[in-house]
C-alpha cells in the first residue's frame, strides 16, 4: 500500500488505485507539446494494469516494527531503499504476478510492467538494504525478467499484433518513460509529496524530449512545468481509505480497521 500520515492517522492507498491514478494521468497526457500515448490501448492497459499483482498482498496488510503500516511513504521518494523490513522472495512473486497477469491479456504492456519492475530493482534499488545471501535470487529474478522481456518481444513481432515500428527500442523506452513518469505523479500524489520533484525521466515532446517538474502549491494540487496534459487545469479521483491509529500491534489490527474504514474519493489537482 501506500499511506499519508495525518495527526490522527493513516490516509492508506492500494497499488491497484494508485496505478489506477497513473492510468488516468497517462490517458490525459498530451498536447501541443507533449506527444499522446501509441500504441494507445497497449501503453494505458500497461500503465492502468502495472501494479495489479500487488491486490491480494494489499487485502493483508503489514505493520513495521514501529507499529506503522508497511507501505510507500514521502520519505521513499526519489528512493527505494526500504528492503530491511521486506520479505524478499514474497516481495519478487509479487512483482513476477503482475507482469505474468498481464501476460495473459496484453503482450506489449506486460514488457512495459517488466521494464517498470527491473528498473525500480537496478537503477533505484539500494542493495546494500537487501541480505547478502538473497541477492543471488534478486539476480536471477532480474535475468529472468530480461529473458521474459525478450521472448515477449519475439511473440509481438511473429504475430503482428502490434507493429514493429511500436517494437523499436526508441518506442519501447519511450513509452516505459511515460509509465515511470506517471507512475511517479501517482506516487507523489498519494503521499501529497510537500517537496520539488520531476517525473524520473524526460518526456517526450513533440520535437525532442522535456523533463517535467513537479511543484506542490496545495493539499495534493500539483503545477507542472512544462505542462503535459490536454487541458491547463485537470482534477482526478484517488480513492483511499482513513484509518485512525499511528501505531499498530499487528496487521491483523490494521486490517480490521482498514474493513471498517470507507472508502472515498480524493482530489488531485494539476495545473499548468
Amino acid at each position: 500500500m501506500l499511506r499519508l500520515a495525518t495527526e490522527d492517522g493513516w490516509w492508506l492507498v492500494t497499488h491497484p488505485d494508485h496505478a489506477r491514478l497513473a492510468g488516468e494521468f497517462a490517458a490525459a497526457w498530451g498536447n501541443d507539446l507533449f506527444t499522446r500515448p501509441e500504441p494507445r490501448e497497449h501503453v494505458l492497459r500497461g500503465i492502468f494494469a502495472h501494479d495489479n499483482g500487488w491486490a491480494a498482498r494489499d487485502a493483508k496488510p503489514v505493520v513495521m516494527r514501529s507499529g506503522k503500516p508497511a507501505a510507500f511513504s514521502a520519505e521513499l521518494v526519489g528512493t527505494y531503499s526500504a528492503f530491511e523490513e521486506i520479505d524478499l522472495p514474497a516481495y519478487l512473486a509479487v512483482r513476477r504476478s503482475a507482469v505474468q497477469l498481464e501476460a495473459k491479456e496484453d503482450l506489449y504492456a506486460a514488457i512495459l510492467i517488466s521494464r517498470h519492475t527491473y528498473n525500480l530493482l537496478t537503477a533505484r534499488a539500494d542493495r546494500s538494504t537487501i541480505k547478502v545471501e538473497e541477492l543471488p535470487l534478486l539476480d536471477a529474478f532480474l535475468a529472468e525478467q530480461l529473458a521474459l522481456q525478450a521472448a515477449l518481444h519475439t511473440e509481438l513481432l511473429e504475430t503482428g499484433t502490434v507493429g514493429e515500428e511500436w517494437l523499436r527500442e526508441a518506442s519501447l523506452a519511450e513509452n516505459f518513460r511515460l509509465l515511470q513518469g506517471c507512475d511517479n505523479l501517482s506516487l507523489l500524489s498519494c503521499v501529497d509529496y510537500a517537496g520539488k520533484a520531476s517525473l524520473l525521466w524526460p518526456q517526450k515532446t513533440r520535437d525532442g524530449a522535456s523533463e517535467v517538474v513537479v511543484e506542490r502549491v496545495g493539499v495534493r494540487s500539483f503545477r507542472l512545468s512544462p505542462y503535459p496534459f490536454e487541458r491547463d487545469e485537470m482534477v482526478f479521483q484517488l480513492r483511499a481509505r482513513f484509518v485512525r491509529g499511528l501505531a499498530f500491534g499487528s496487521g491483523e489490527e490494521l486490517a480490521e480497521k482498514l474493513s471498517d474504514a470507507e472508502w472515498e474519493e480524493l482530489e488531485v489537482r494539476v495545473s499548468a
